[in-house]
C-alpha cells in the first residue's frame, strides 16, 4: 500500500502543470471582478474599464519618484508593439499626485513613445486594488476579470512574460 501512495506521488508530480517562474507575478487563484473602475486620461476624461472589454488590459501604477517604476517603464513601452500580444491595451496610471507636465517629462526623459500618461481617480484605485507600493501591475483578461498581478518591478521583455501573457490574448 506505501508503494501505491508513493507511486501515485510520484505520477501525479510529473505530469503536474509547470509552474511559471516569473519574478514577481501572483496568479490568481479565483478571478476577481470590480465594479465601476476608472482611471483618467490626459485631458481628465475618465476611462472606465468596463467599456475595454474583449482587450487583455493592463493596469501599471506608478510615480515619478519611484526607482523601479523607472527601470521598468522602457520595457513596458516596448510591450505594447509585441505582435504576439495584439489585444494588449496598456494603461500607465500616476498615483504619484504628479501634475501632467511632471509625469509627460517622465515619459519623455525615458524616451517613451508608444504609451500615455493615465491618472488615478479621485477615488483612488490605490485603495480598491489595495496596492501595497510601486511599480506594481494588474492584469485583465478578455471578460475584465482581474486574473494576474505583479508586486514590484519586472522586466516586460522578458520572453517568458511575453509567452505566458500570450495565452490571455
Amino acid at each position: 500500500m506505501r508503494f501505491l501512495i508513493i507511486f501515485i506521488f510520484l505520477i501525479s508530480n510529473s505530469i503536474a502543470e509547470e509552474v511559471i517562474d516569473i519574478k514577481n507575478l501572483i496568479i490568481n487563484k479565483e478571478l476577481k471582478k470590480y465594479d465601476g473602475i476608472t482611471f483618467l486620461d490626459d485631458q481628465n476624461k475618465p476611462i472606465n474599464l468596463d467599456d475595454l472589454k474583449g482587450n487583455l488590459i493592463l493596469l501599471n501604477f506608478w510615480a515619478t519618484w519611484c526607482l523601479p517604476c523607472k527601470e521598468e517603464m522602457p520595457s513596458l513601452d516596448k510591450l505594447q508593439l509585441n505582435n504576439k500580444l495584439n489585444t494588449l491595451k496598456i494603461f500607465p496610471i500616476n498615483v504619484g499626485k504628479d501634475s501632467l507636465k511632471k509625469a509627460s517629462t517622465f515619459f519623455e526623459d525615458l524616451k517613451i513613445e508608444n504609451l500615455k500618461v493615465y491618472f488615478d481617480s479621485p477615488v483612488t484605485l490605490a485603495k480598491e486594488f489595495g496596492l501595497r507600493g510601486v511599480p506594481t501591475t494588474i492584469l485583465f483578461n478578455k471578460d475584465g476579470l482581474e486574473f494576474a498581478r505583479i508586486m514590484g518591478s519586472i522586466d516586460f521583455s522578458d520572453k517568458n512574460f511575453i509567452n505566458w501573457l500570450a495565452n490571455y490574448n
